[in-house]
């Protein structure tokens, strides 16, 4: 038998005898069954299979390019500690500029930024806009100490505004908007919704807070999106509503009426469908959102006379001005229980100043 030989391919005998071959490239196999070695239909595979090879690494991006640039930040450390949602966001912001990702390193500059920002701006909102330049800046950021690129050319591009006719996104909640919802949500909905009213935990981190996170009175975690730790204590009203729910085998503290973990799609699925019920009933006003009850906590702090700081505290919130650092998560307990303690007096307050007060029966003069 004659041996074949085909460049770029790896053709041997396996230890059981048979034959095998595989493309050295990319490990694409070729099933010697259906194409025998030396036939035209096997060169036609081969041929095929190096034609997706070189077109492949034909899109593959380019060193000293603005798709080199960004295939390297998606390849550090810092982008893969970034949450599921957020790393895919800052894929799509890349896409954004795949058109021009052969773009010479040594053209970049500010202008030419600003004008990738305007004309997302235009084709994408000013809110995605925005995005497509904080990954630009954090492509230039980790590019810097490696020597890729002189200067954060996205740094001094000015941030589009959200337009003031646009509606309030994640509105807060009002009191009886609250109170309707807790009333009219079936159990295993209902539970959720406290959890988030009662701590301002985003709707994610809240489905996925596992049942041995709760040590006593505090809840102990770390925020998806920013990595913070947060240290929440549980309030009498949080603890009342996690006591009325059924007992369930699974490792998250909320669970669906199935006794299962909820999945974010799951969850967000039946919410739009309870809402969406009580807008059409009328007893709530639309634009309700989970996470702006993350927003209600935040607002009804702030009008308690709460300083930010504290609140960002409680929500896991990094600042702009302030990159606090904690050493143990305990040194937020104490802290956090006091501002807990704020939420639970203002929103007994609030829902006894909305409380309806009976009309007095007029009576009759004899």
């Amino acid at each position: 038998m004659t041996h074949v030989r085909v460049k770029g391919f790896k053709i041997f005998k396996d230890r059981h005898g048979r034959m095998r071959c595989y493309h050295r490239a990319t490990g694409h196999k070729i099933d010697l069954t259906k194409t025998p070695l030396g036939s035209a239909e096997f060169l036609a595979e081969c041929e095929k299979i190096r034609a997706i090879a070189l077109a492949q690494k034909a899109k593959a991006p380019r060193a000293g390019t603005l798709g080199g640039l960004i295939q390297h930040y998606f390849e550090t450390e810092h982008f893969s500690t970034l949450s599921e949602a957020t790393r895919s966001d800052y894929r799509e912001c890349a896409s954004f500029v795949a058109p021009i990702r052969d773009t010479p390193v040594h053209v970049i500059d500010t202008p030419l930024i600003a004008g990738i920002h305007d004309k997302a701006a235009k084709k994408l909102g000013w809110r995605r806009a925005n995005m497509v330049r904080t990954v630009l800046s954090e492509v230039f950021r980790h590019a810097i100490p490696k020597g890729l690129i002189d200067a954060n050319y996205a740094k001094d591009v000015i941030l589009k505004r959200r337009p003031r006719d646009l509606a309030y996104a994640n509105r807060p909640w009002t009191i009886e908007e609250r109170d309707i919802a807790l009333s009219r949500a079936k159990p295993h909905v209902r539970v959720a919704l406290a959890l988030m009213m009662n701590t301002g935990l985003d709707p994610s981190d809240a489905l996925r807070l596992r049942k041995d996170q709760i040590d006593g009175d505090t809840i102990w975690g770390v925020r998806g999106k920013t990595g913070e730790e947060v240290a929440i204590p549980v309030s009498p009203t949080l603890q009342a509503a996690l006591d009325s729910f059924p007992a369930h085998e699974a490792a998250t503290v909320l669970a669906s009426s199935r006794g299962e973990s909820w999945t974010y799609d799951g969850f967000s699925s039946v919410w739009h469908r309870f809402k969406t019920g009580l807008e059409e009933e009328g007893v709530i006003a639309t634009g309700l959102t989970l996470k702006g009850l993350r927003h209600t906590v935040a607002t009804t702090l702030r009008e308690a006379g709460l300083d930010e700081r504290r609140i960002a505290d409680l929500l896991g919130q990094k600042t702009p001005s302030m990159a606090r650092h904690y050493s143990r998560s305990a040194n937020l307990a104490d802290k956090n229980r006091e501002t807990m303690a704020t939420l639970e007096k203002e929103n007994a307050r609030r829902a006894k100043i909305v409380k309806p007060v009976p009309e007095k029966r007029q009576t009759r003069s004899k």
